[in-house]
């Protein structure tokens, strides 16, 4: 909005230098041919019809009205002031800092997408799927914050584009105006010389001819007016100076908006689309290697599982041709079992002897006892 006015402001102002002895006046313009070049204090900056100008309006010039000399290139004066306080209000403004820190959000942004590669095997599938899904939800996360920055962007590109178009506006009136201030200087300096050298000259010849008093104030009165003149000059001149910088102060503005102006632009065109172009390889290429260590591992996992298949057949194999060549019953076993049968057998035979041992001795106790008894009978009968 204030732009808008500001751009108001400059838009009936003529850019055609003028020239005028009652600033403050509803004004009559003399058309002059304005070039965009920054000229030195010099006739030669002007053209003919200008030159022609200059000397006519010296010729205007009343160095004895005082206010005439007062008000003598106030009305360009006033209007480089003014437009100085614009250009001051255009510049404060500008808050090319609030750009920077967009840039660098950007920045930021595209910097915080950084897929870290994680660590350890949690399942063939499960892996790729789960870094796949982190890096869209990233990428998504990221794409969101930076289309809002782009928006912010471009909205700032469009008014420095305006603005760039105001200050080259505002740099041709600083032209005209600087254009004005050297032919008010030029024909001022022009009277200036003229008054020294003809009327102050005669003044002076005439008070020294007549050595009356009101002759030599008039003298004095004179030079003193074209001192005060002279002054006024040399206030046109630093005014003029202000001209000249306020050219380079314009030009360094307005280069400073075209370049943030270009490096929005990049940001939008260049380096956002390159930026998700990438994204979309990335994605690509992790669907590849994560299709790629799926494959791998699925064949170290088949190789493995030949390599212990083959390793249990092998001995399986083994152990059934072993059995195979056993027989029924192992010699072995038969040797024990007949060493067991014969153990068995000396033990019945060994058993037998000794029962018959003790029903000998039993049979021969028996018939002792017998005889004893007997023996006993007979005893008690006799």
């Amino acid at each position: 909005m204030e732009d808008e006015k500001m751009s108001d402001e400059f838009k009936d102002v003529s850019t055609v230098p003028t020239l005028t002895l009652e600033p403050f006046q509803p004004e009559t313009k003399k058309q002059a041919v304005v070039k965009t070049e920054e000229p030195p204090m010099d006739e030669t900056i002007l053209t003919e019809e200008e030159r022609k100008m200059v000397d006519e309006f010296a010729k205007q010039i009343d160095l004895t009205n005082s206010g005439l000399v007062l008000q003598y290139g106030a009305g360009t004066q006033k209007k480089m002031a003014d437009f100085s306080e614009s250009a001051l209000e255009n510049v404060k403004s500008k808050d090319l800092g609030e750009v920077g820190e967009l840039l660098s959000g950007v920045v930021k942004e595209l910097k915080s997408f950084d897929e870290e590669e994680e660590k350890g095997f949690f399942g063939i599938f499960k892996k790729a799927s789960n870094k796949i899904e982190s890096m869209k939800v990233k990428y998504a996360k990221a794409e969101t914050n930076v289309n809002e920055i782009v928006k912010v962007l471009e909205s700032h590109q469009v008014q420095m584009l305006k603005d760039v178009a105001l200050l080259d506006k505002m740099y041709e009136l600083n032209l005209t105006y600087f254009k004005e201030l050297s032919m008010y200087i030029l024909a001022g300096k022009k009277k200036l010389e003229e008054a020294r050298s003809t009327q102050l000259a005669e003044l002076m010849a005439k008070a020294e001819r007549t050595g009356l008093p009101e002759d030599a104030q008039a003298a004095k009165d004179f030079d003193a007016m074209c001192n005060r003149f002279e002054k006024k000059l040399h206030d046109l001149e630093l005014t003029r100076m202000v001209s000249v910088q306020m050219s380079t102060q314009i030009r360094l503005v307005q280069n400073n908006d075209r370049l943030m102006a270009e490096k929005i632009q990049s940001t939008i065109v260049n380096t956002i689309p390159l930026w998700k172009s990438q994204m979309v390889l990335a994605l690509g290429v992790a669907h590849s290697a994560d299709a790629v260590r799926a494959q791998r591992e699925v064949t170290d996992m088949t190789n493995e599982l030949l390599r212990k298949n083959a390793e249990k057949l092998k001995m399986s194999t083994i152990e059934t041709a072993r059995e195979s060549e056993r027989g029924i019953v192992d010699m072995e076993t038969l040797r024990q079992t007949n060493q067991s049968l014969i153990s068995t057998l000396d033990e019945v035979v060994k058993i037998q002897e000794e029962g018959k041992t003790r029903r000998r001795e039993a049979e021969q106790e028996l018939g002792r006892l017998e005889n004893e008894l007997k023996q006993k009978l007979l005893d008690i009968r006799a």
